[in-house]
């Protein structure tokens, strides 16, 4: 079946969204690549009781694969790291691990790179190879390179690749060590969340290069961070606005199994919060705490008798905070050698405090040595370059990397 109409109308919708720009070089890529490709063997729809239906491409009408490929949606491809629609017949429970995710986000990336066109590109986590697809389109195969951590994963988008036209370079590996054989990069985009931007990658870009990635340990509450590398070995930017992925495997928090008030028996501390925990359920709280707390998980739990628990948890620093809710409002009881709720909850006043910014207001600066986050502060341009001088921050995060 041809589906040009398909991607004449996607190219369409994302333009009247704002998407595209109707200059937009993307444009003819939307229009050319065929999305259908990239999900063989099929995808797992969600349907009801929190399972997943399997949908394979041989099994499905040509008009009805048309259909689905061509929504503005994630469409998981993988489960529990191994599984695929081809085989299984029935509705199974698991979690997704590789996706063809939403056009909207994969173009509205692609926009926000600045790529010219002999631009050269690394990708990281090639997914199911459809924005490498649109990469290769704009740029040509020999200028994107693209690093997937799953052999299994890689070997479809490749496939998909080839089938759709494009030889480009698809490496199996780890993608937080970049690709050095081919480096230094003019961009670096990521379609799988770190909990900090590596500085391989950093090295691996030229001075002026872009790089473009998901930051933040949680599935929610993460940001999409654009930082420009400096002639020094550096990198700054901000944080753009919201964004959301899976996360690279070797970064991706297992869920606590066990008793999880067996967890939190033995209490330190215990005291009303001055802030409710759920805050860390709306996204710029969320990102907040994890820069606080960057190794904190957090975790709600129902009890027997319908009482609803909150926890943290930071299973590296042996330490955890509990919350329950009565008449009187949370009360957050705290153990091992870190005070997490303290910390927390001091970041969160401080951001009220300043009037609740948006997480667009966050700065980023990277070193070798360092991570530093922070809110507020002066820009100023020198030599054509805009930086941050932090000496009116309201919040301020250092992460020193090991």
């Amino acid at each position: 079946m041809d589906t040009a109409p398909e991607r004449r109308a996607l190219a369409d919708r994302l333009t009247t969204s704002g998407v595209l720009r109707r200059d937009s070089p993307w444009r003819s890529a939307v229009e050319s690549v065929p999305r259908e490709l990239f999900l063989h063997p099929g995808v797992f729809l969600p349907v009801d009781g929190g399972h997943w239906q399997p949908v394979t491409a041989l099994g499905t009408p040509p008009e009805d694969w048309a259909q689905i490929a061509y929504r503005d949606e994630s469409l998981a491809t993988q489960l529990d790291g191994h599984l695929t629609a081809d085989e299984t017949n029935d509705a199974v429970t698991g979690v997704p691990t590789s996706s063809s995710t939403t056009p909207t986000t994969v173009v509205g990336m692609l926009e926000q790179l600045d790529v010219a066109d002999d631009h050269t590109v690394l990708e990281i986590g090639t997914g199911t190879g459809y924005s490498s697809g649109l990469m290769c389109h704009r740029l040509g195969e020999d200028n994107v390179t693209t690093v997937e951590v799953d052999p299994k994963v890689a070997a479809r988008a490749d496939a998909a690749l080839e089938a759709a036209g494009y030889s480009t370079w698809t490496v199996t590996g780890d993608g937080l060590l970049g690709h050095p054989a081919r480096a230094p990069y003019d961009r670096v985009i990521a379609t799988c969340a770190v909990r900090r931007i590596p500085y391989t990658w950093v090295r691996q870009t030229k001075p002026g290069g872009v790089i473009l990635a998901t930051v933040g340990s949680w599935p929610y509450g993460t940001g999409l961070a654009k930082v420009t590398v400096n002639d020094d070995g550096s990198a700054e930017g901000r944080i753009i606005g919201r964004s959301s992925f899976m996360h690279a495997r070797a970064q991706a928090h297992v869920p606590l199994a066990g008793d999880l008030s067996a967890r939190t028996a033995y209490a330190d501390t215990e005291r009303l919060a001055k802030l409710p925990p759920a805050l860390l359920g709306e996204w710029m709280p969320a990102f907040l705490a994890q820069l606080t707390a960057p190794g904190a998980q957090f975790v709600r739990a129902t009890a027997h008798d319908g009482t609803q628990h909150l926890y943290l948890f930071d299973v590296e620093r042996e330490s955890f905070a509990a919350f329950t809710e009565d008449t009187s409002g949370w009360t957050v009881r705290q153990g091992g050698p870190v005070a997490l709720w303290d910390g927390v909850e001091e970041a969160l006043t401080a951001w009220q405090d300043a009037g609740s910014p948006d997480i667009a207001s966050i700065r980023l600066h990277i070193t070798e040595q360092t991570h530093t986050y922070w809110i507020g502060g002066q820009q100023i341009t020198t030599n054509g370059r805009t930086r941050w001088i932090g000496d009116q921050q309201a919040l301020r995060w250092e992460h020193r990397l090991p």
